[in-house]
């Protein structure tokens, strides 16, 4: 199954995804330009491999639920993230707060 939730936060709306797979749950939510996702995400591979695209993104782990991401510490982030402003330990929510404001 999966889920599309809309999520206030502040004046903007971010959307949260969440797909419900065998054994696990996969979680994304987005705002503006960048997104945070469970740790399915591989930072590594969106900096290296990816590096020309300048994707804006964050991992926390450990989470199983869309409010457990927006309340977790982001373990890993992108280089072009880093460049907004977001960094590993600052809280899924206040990282997508800059990527709404980012887009308005």
């Amino acid at each position: 199954m999966v889920r599309v939730i809309p999520l206030q936060i502040e004046d903007w709306t971010a959307i949260g995804v969440e797909v419900l797979l065998p054994k696990t749950t996969l979680l994304a939510i987005t705002a503006g330009n960048g997104y945070i996702m469970c740790g399915a995400l591989d930072v590594q591979l969106l900096n290296d491999r990816l590096k020309d695209r300048e994707i804006v993104a964050g991992r926390a782990v450990g989470v199983k639920t869309i409010q457990q991401l927006l309340d977790a510490p982001l373990e890993s982030v992108t280089d072009a993230a880093q460049a907004m402003g977001i960094v590993v330990g600052m809280s899924g929510q206040e990282a997508i707060r800059l990527l709404a404001k980012s887009a308005s």
